[in-house]
């Protein structure tokens, strides 16, 4: 069984100390998805969203986000980031909005919190935006789809 990194040996939750690793780069990219009625989506395309740009809006909270993880979830180191980018893609098939967000560092531990947070607050974003025109969107499938770097190697998602 894996050992949990941020429990010491009392069980107690505690920073990780990252003083000893190497510095190697790192990059995690993390997916998920607002699914919304047909008209939400066409209101979207259109850009007549009452609160302005959707997408625009989303990828910089995204980015934003993704800077402050450390700020939202407790034990997460605060990093240099080197590079972060959103996207957002307009899907018919499910209907909803695509949200994927890649992080990368050179640090001494890794990015998949600040890319996972980045797509929760985009995805948060675009609810927030559209939310007067159909309150019942759900936010979905929000997950690590790759990592690399570090001691534990490559991670891709099935």
């Amino acid at each position: 069984m894996t050992k949990l990194t941020h429990l010491d040996a009392s069980g107690e939750a505690n920073m990780v100390d990252v003083s000893e690793k190497d510095i190697t780069s790192r990059t995690a990219i993390a997916e998920g998805c607002v699914v919304m009625q047909p008209e939400t989506l066409a209101l979207i395309r259109k850009g007549d969203a009452k609160k302005g740009d959707v997408l625009g809006t989303a990828r910089l909270a995204g980015i934003m986000a993704s800077k402050r993880t450390h700020e939202l979830i407790p034990l997460c180191h605060p990093l240099l980031i080197s590079k972060v980018k959103v996207d957002c893609a307009l899907d018919d098939n499910v209907p909803g909005v695509r949200v994927t967000a890649e992080v990368r560092v050179s640090g001494q531990t890794g990015v998949e919190m600040e890319a996972l947070t980045a797509v929760s607050v985009a995805c948060l974003t675009i609810y927030d935006m559209v939310k007067a025109a159909d309150k019942g969107m759900r936010i979905e499938n929000v997950r690590l789809r790759m990592k690399s770097g570090g001691r534990s190697g490559v991670y891709q998602a099935p």
